[in-house]
């Protein structure tokens, strides 16, 4: 099943193995990724994206978890994509999602990915646009993303989502105040889970004076996953922000940032693998200190045209 023909399909008849097997070709840089790449392109833009992003502790995947179960209610299929931290050992996903959406294992609606961080910051890993691509070509109606779970450099989740969705819990205290630094401006909805326990109210109201001073219409609502309490009013909140957004805006943005993904990885390559006395000259020039790394970056690629005529 390498040729594109095959891969479009296959993916296109929602066949589990076939997407399955297509995640893990584009997650892991194989042979076969650019056959898959080439096959989705023309079939992407359809799926509602949303992201769930915030500090650690606030319950992101039993939220996500309970927010799947109102999405199934309505007859919708589901892709989730799960970042993890990373082993240092193995480089794979240390904590595994799926563990934590069990309820949803046997539903052949859903189907649950957990990706490894492997090191790269903004709350995504590397190749996570590239899956969540794959589930849309895969017909998957809403794509659900969880990040790793950072805090204030998870603003990556902006690039992919069409709604955002920043998850507090109660009390966090400093790490409401730093949302202010990053993460607040990416915002389409802010959630205050596990608002059963004491300092909900006090953690809504810091979250509403944020809001407030930016001067943007952004929601903070109140949840508790594990009881279900204030998850269609989520849903519905994220139905709402999904159906403000401009038409084909969210395709044409995935489509340029595949393009600048694959155009960052074509230089990349052609710079660390192409016989060149320029840049040789140049990495010497680095070394020595007589020009910056942003000179050195703007003048290689001043040079591969050169290299390549």
């Amino acid at each position: 099943m390498t040729a594109a023909v095959d891969w479009r399909a296959a993916l296109l008849r929602g066949e589990r193995l076939a997407l399955a097997r297509a995640i893990t070709a584009v997650e892991n840089e194989t042979a076969e990724a650019g056959a898959v790449l080439a096959a989705i392109f023309p079939h992407l833009g359809r799926a509602l994206v949303v992201g769930f992003t915030g500090a650690p502790g606030a319950g992101k995947s039993s939220l996500v978890n309970a927010y799947i179960g109102v999405l199934r209610g309505r007859g919708l299929s589901v892709g989730v994509v799960a970042v993890d931290p990373s082993s240092p050992l193995s480089g794979g996903a240390l904590l595994g999602d799926r563990l934590r959406m069990n309820a949803h294992a046997g539903d052949p609606g859903v189907f649950v990915r957990s990706l490894a961080a492997r090191g790269h910051l903004g709350g995504l890993s590397r190749t996570a646009a590239r899956v969540i691509d794959v589930m849309d070509a895969a017909g998957r109606d809403v794509i659900v993303v969880e990040t790793v779970g950072t805090g204030q450099s998870e603003i990556e989740i902006g690039e992919v989502a069409n709604v955002r969705v920043v998850v507090s819990a109660p009390g966090l205290g400093d790490d409401v105040q730093a949302l202010k630094a990053g993460i607040l401006e990416i915002a389409d909805i802010l959630v205050v889970n596990k608002a059963d326990l004491p300092l909900a109210e006090r953690t809504a109201r810091q979250l509403e004076s944020m809001v407030a001073l930016t001067g943007r219409a952004v929601p903070v609502l109140k949840t508790v996953a594990t009881t279900g309490a204030g998850i269609e009013a989520l849903a519905e909140a994220i139905a709402a922000r999904a159906a403000a957004r401009p038409q084909g805006l969210a395709a044409r943005r995935r489509m340029r940032r595949l393009m600048a993904g694959l155009a960052a990885e074509l230089v990349r390559r052609r710079i660390a693998d192409e016989e060149s006395a320029a840049l040789d000259g140049l990495a010497e020039r680095l070394l020595r200190g007589e020009v910056t790394f942003a000179e050195a970056a703007r003048k290689a690629l001043e040079i591969l045209p050169r290299e390549s005529d």
